[in-house]
């Protein structure tokens, strides 16, 4: 089993930035592709923004230029900076990771921008 545990959300004002963190541990071992996704309200939950291995990215259209994904092979972890945020980034946000075609999902971190 893989678990992940993710910090940094909170309340931002908007055009504020944060930084979610996710460490994985357990069976990290073969872990491949890592990522973040998000659920708002009344929505399903969407990708925000991936990276593999080997450090190739991905991104939604709706926060290409303003989010910036990241990893650290060596601690297990992956990045996401967030800046300029909008009310509408407003979501609980997940991490997500792949270990041989496996999903494994973080519980979520609350992420608020408002005024």
């Amino acid at each position: 089993q893989v678990q992940l545990r993710e910090s940094g959300g909170g309340l931002v004002q908007p055009g504020g930035s944060l930084r979610l963190s996710c460490a994985a541990s357990g069976f990290i071992f073969g872990i491949d592709v890592m990522g973040w996704y998000r659920q708002a309200p009344g929505k399903q939950r969407e990708l925000v923004a991936t990276i593999t291995t080997g450090g190739t990215t991905t991104y939604a259209d709706s926060v290409t230029a303003r989010f910036t994904i990241s990893r650290d092979n060596a601690k297990n972890a992956v990045y996401l900076q967030m800046n300029t945020l909008k009310p509408e980034d407003t979501a609980v946000y997940y991490c997500h990771a792949i270990r041989f075609n496996r999903h494994y999902w973080g519980q979520g971190t609350q992420v608020t921008v408002s005024s």
